[in-house]
């Protein structure tokens, strides 16, 4: 592959992966904002969106790593780094794929405090729910099956003859 065409790949991954996580930043803000306002219906519109960001990020990722498959070099951060230094020798590229790392942990921090919202919520309406249906103050255990025990059972001593 030529140097230039690679570049010119990588170039266009790269722009395509920080609109989408623009993008992607936009909806986690309006997603706490809908969270924060129970705002079910729009949190439900905002997710379809969310994930319809995420699909296009894997696409992307999956057009790097064919991309680094096609010159031979490892699908991660040092394969890129080697394509990088052979197809940007200005480091135009490199600036701006680190400007992109830096929005995905963005997101990601943002993903976190959203998620964090939601497990402290669920968590309150479990309390509730224990409250209501008369199991406040059981211990919560796992069954067999891994599930957490609806009904504590009764014990029973076995002996062996």
């Amino acid at each position: 592959m030529d140097p230039v065409v690679c570049r010119d790949t990588l170039d266009k991954l790269i722009a395509e992966e920080s609109g989408t996580l623009d993008q992607l930043q936009q909806l986690l803000d309006r997603e706490h904002e809908l969270l924060v306002a129970n705002d079910v219906d729009g949190l439900e519109k905002t997710g379809q969106a969310r994930q319809t960001c995420v699909g296009v990020l894997m696409r992307i990722e999956d057009d790097r790593r064919a991309l680094c498959r096609a010159l031979n070099v490892p699908a991660d951060k040092h394969g890129l780094d080697r394509i990088l230094a052979w197809c940007d020798p200005d480091k135009a590229l490199r600036r701006r794929w680190a400007d992109c790392a830096e929005r995905a942990d963005r997101c990601r921090a943002a993903n976190d405090r959203n998620g964090a919202l939601v497990t402290a919520r669920l968590n309150r309406v479990q309390g509730m729910l224990d409250v209501v249906t008369g199991r406040a103050g059981q211990p919560k255990v796992y069954g067999r099956q891994g599930a957490f025990e609806t009904q504590p059972r009764a014990a029973r001593v076995l002996a062996s003859v």
